[in-house]
């Protein structure tokens, strides 16, 4: 009965100790004081749209660099955020709205990433078929007014305004919409080789009236990734209708709390 017992708490010993490891091996790094942040825009946009989130966070002493995303294929717009990000001087957190999302998921492995914050975007796992896993979620207002020509597409003005700019004004959505960015068709299939969320502290801003990606998948992307968490009542462009909450977001995860 000694020797069983001597087992049975060796066994107990060993079982709580690859839990706990376990438990720990879940929770992300804490995030490294960042003093450079770089934003990555995604479809159907350009770097104009994260104007306001700039402003704030150049107020709070930080240096933004804001990629213009040539929305050609992957492999474009990662070495567009590649050549952003080795100019930056120090500690960097990497930032997306949208098809975004895909971009920073590659590119976050870089060592001067301390955290990643993610725009009610994308969030890819590597390799992951992301088109089949939003075929597993409603399908948003907005895919209808999506049109293709010589390979790119774009949003016809109507669905824009009324779909993805929903809760923006109108005067701004217009302006929006002029500047809007024609995206490869080919971009949405196209599947990442890495995840930087699973060794990177992440951020998530869920938009809850978002009629371009559901907010549920967004919700479900912000869980796998363990990402500290923050809903809005926004639609999918909550970086213009809600720059202040979208700056501070991205100033607790460059470590500036108050």
């Amino acid at each position: 009965m000694k020797t069983l017992h001597t087992w049975t708490v060796t066994l107990f010993g060993i079982l709580s100790t690859v839990f706990l490891t376990t438990e720990a091996s879940a929770q992300p790094p804490p995030s490294v004081k960042a003093t450079h942040v770089v934003l990555v825009h995604g479809a159907w946009a350009d770097g104009s749209s994260w104007s306001e989130v700039i402003q704030r966070l150049q107020a709070a002493g930080l240096q933004v660099t804001s990629v213009q995303n040539p929305l050609t294929s992957l492999a474009d717009s990662v070495a567009a955020t590649r050549r952003a990000l080795a100019v930056q001087k120090g500690p960097t957190v990497l930032v997306a709205h949208s098809w975004g999302g895909t971009v920073i998921s590659e590119v976050g492995t870089d060592p001067k990433v301390t955290a990643l914050v993610y725009v009610a975007a994308r969030a890819p796992d590597a390799g992951e078929d992301f088109v089949a896993l939003s075929q597993k979620y409603p399908t948003t207002p907005v895919r209808a007014g999506v049109q293709e020509r010589e390979g790119f597409t774009t949003i016809s003005e109507d669905p824009f305004l009324k779909y993805f700019a929903n809760g923006v004004s109108r005067e701004k959505a217009k302006i929006l919409y002029a500047v809007q960015q024609p995206a490869a068709a080919s971009l949405f299939a196209e599947k990442t080789t890495a995840a930087a969320w699973h060794s990177k502290p992440s951020w998530y801003a869920v938009s809850k009236q978002d009629q371009t990606i559901a907010p549920d998948l967004q919700r479900f992307l912000a869980h796998r990734m363990n990402a500290s968490t923050v809903e809005l009542e926004a639609g999918h462009l909550s970086l213009v209708s809600h720059p202040q909450d979208i700056a501070k977001l991205i100033l607790a995860a460059a470590g500036h709390r108050k």
